[in-house]
């Protein structure tokens, strides 16, 4: 698996120390709101405790949060006009790239995303075109330099499908619906956790050079900047030390 859990730990760093941050609570506002658009209560609404707990993650203040959920259940017109969007396209290689978006202009949205495909050496595919290769999983990310897989033994105890190591990073994966039991299971144990989030987890991988891990990066970096975007997905496979040089390049 080499770099891939190596990425979602550099982006959730990224991510916790970012100069737009600004953008990234903008992006989690909009995604709790309209999961609140199901009913305000997180206990009775899966979705809703998804984006609750990454706006946690994100340090996100508890009065924003409060005021994303009374934004959703109020009926707002604002939280009404967004649509949750599916991209579908190959990146850099070939390799495959899922794109979710919560947007409330979807001819802007579809324009930027082809514009970011095209620009970085990818191409934007028809509806079908890739998604077969990913399924929804729980995904959480632990510091391999602090924790080794015996340490994560209450993740399988809780039911968690497998825990591997990935560079200097440790990967648990769990059921769709399982990551919140599992997460809470390695925190009781003492476990700090870098990230853990639902994620569309590529079913095989495409091994990829240096030269075309920079590239992708590129593509992977401009569609996440997009206030649209909530998540980008990808198959890539690459050597742990060289991802983290592309990015820190």
């Amino acid at each position: 698996m080499a770099g891939h859990s190596k990425w979602a730990s550099i982006k959730h760093k990224k991510k916790a120390t970012d100069a737009k941050r600004g953008a990234l609570f903008t992006k989690l506002t909009r995604a709790i709101t309209v999961a609140a658009r199901d009913g305000g209560d997180p206990e009775g609404n899966p979705s809703l405790a998804l984006a609750i707990q990454k706006a946690k993650d994100a340090s996100m203040p508890k009065d924003n949060i409060e005021r994303a959920i009374a934004k959703g259940t109020g009926a707002d017109q604002d939280a009404e006009a967004f649509e949750t969007v599916t991209y579908e396209g190959y990146g850099p290689a070939g390799v495959a790239v899922l794109v979710e978006a919560l947007t409330d202009n979807r001819n802007r949205t579809s324009s930027d995303v082809r514009h970011a495909f095209t620009k970085h050496g990818g191409s934007l595919g028809e509806p079908g075109s890739v998604a077969w290769i990913f399924e929804k999983k729980g995904h959480i990310v632990v510091d391999a330099t602090r924790y080794d897989e015996d340490d994560l033994m209450a993740a399988i105890d809780a039911g968690a499908e497998d825990v591997a190591a990935d560079g200097d990073v440790l990967e648990v994966v769990t059921g769709p619906t399982d990551l919140a039991t599992i997460r809470s299971a390695l925190e009781q144990a003492g476990v700090e956790i870098q990230s853990a989030e639902q994620v569309m987890r590529p079913t095989n991988r495409i091994e990829i050079e240096e030269s075309q891990a920079a590239s992708l990066m590129r593509l992977l970096d401009v569609l996440e900047d997009n206030d649209d975007v909530q998540a980008v997905h990808a198959n890539f496979d690459v050597d742990a030390d060289v991802l983290e040089r592309v990015l820190a390049g």
